[in-house]
C-alpha cells in the first residue's frame, strides 16, 4: 500500500516514513502543505497522513479541497491540536479518522490499517485467489496450504495484484503502488520483480494453474478461477 505523508516537522514525517517503511508500506512524504496537495489530487494513495498546521496549505484547506475534488483517500490527521473543536473541525472538513501528538507509533498503526480496511476492496487483512493466501497482517502467504517466502517488495506487489485480481493492471501502476514517488525504478524493473514471485507461487505447483499471466501490450492479471 502507498501512503503520503504530510508534515512539516522534519523528525517526525522522517520517524513515520522509517517506521512505515518497516511495516512494508510503500511511503512519500510532503514538508509543505501546496506540495502535500498537488501529490495527493494527482497521485493514487491509499491513505494520506496529514498535519493541520503546514506552510503553504494548511490540513483543514487540504481535506475540504480534496473533496470537493472528489478524492475520496482515506485522511489521518495527526496533530497536536487536541481541543474537541479542533476534532470536530476536522473531521467535517472531510477527514476520516484524527489522532493528536504525542502518540504511539503502534497506534498510528492500528488505526492507518483500519482505515485501509473501510474502502470495498479492503474488506479483510486476509487475500485469496483460488488456493492462494496473503495475510496483509502477518505478511504469511500460502499456496495449497504451503509457507511462501516473498521479500519485502515481492510482498507489496503480490498484494496489490491479489486486491486487484481478475483485473488487469499496467507497470506504471505497480510502480505508482508498490513504490515511492521518488523511487527510480524502470518498467523493467516490475519484469523482475514479477519473474520472482512467479518462481515462488506457479514454477514449484507444476500441474495447478498459473495465476500470474501476461497480457501483452497492457500489463499483468492475477486470475484465480
Amino acid at each position: 500500500m502507498r501512503i503520503l505523508v504530510v508534515e512539516d516537522e522534519h523528525r517526525i514525517a522522517n520517524t513515520i516514513k522509517k517506521g512505515l517503511t518497516d511495516e512494508r508500506y510503500a511511503v512519500d512524504v510532503s514538508y509543505d502543505g501546496t506540495t502535500g496537495f498537488d501529490l495527493a489530487s494527482t497521485e493514487d494513495y491509499d491513505l494520506l497522513v496529514l498535519d493541520l498546521l503546514l506552510p503553504g496549505m494548511d490540513g483543514i484547506t487540504i481535506c475540504k479541497k480534496l473533496r470537493e475534488s472528489n478524492v475520496h483517500t482515506p485522511i489521518l490527521i495527526l496533530t497536536a491540536k487536541g481541543l474537541i473543536r479542533d476534532k470536530i473541525e476536522g473531521l467535517d472538513s472531510g477527514a476520516d479518522d484524527y489522532l493528536t501528538k504525542p502518540f504511539s507509533f503502534e497506534e498510528l498503526l492500528a488505526r492507518i490499517r483500519a482505515l485501509t480496511r473501510r474502502p470495498k476492496d479492503f474488506v479483510s487483512n486476509r487475500l485469496e485467489a483460488g488456493d492462494l493466501t496473503l495475510d496483509s497482517k502477518t505478511y504469511e502467504v500460502k499456496r495449497k496450504g504451503k509457507s511462501i517466502i516473498l521479500s519485502s517488495r515481492e510482498f507489496s506487489l503480490l498484494e496489490y495484484l491479489m486486491r486487484n485480481k481478475g483485473k488487469v493492471v499496467t507497470k506504471n501502476e505497480i510502480i505508482n503502488h508498490v513504490w515511492n514517488y521518488d523511487a527510480d525504478i524502470l518498467p523493467n524493473t516490475v519484469e523482475v520483480y514479477i519473474k520472482n514471485i512467479r518462481s515462488k507461487i506457479d514454477a514449484p505447483f507444476k500441474g495447478d494453474k498459473t495465476l500470474i499471466s501476461t497480457v501483452r501490450g497492457f500489463g499483468y492479471k492475477l486470475t484465480y478461477v
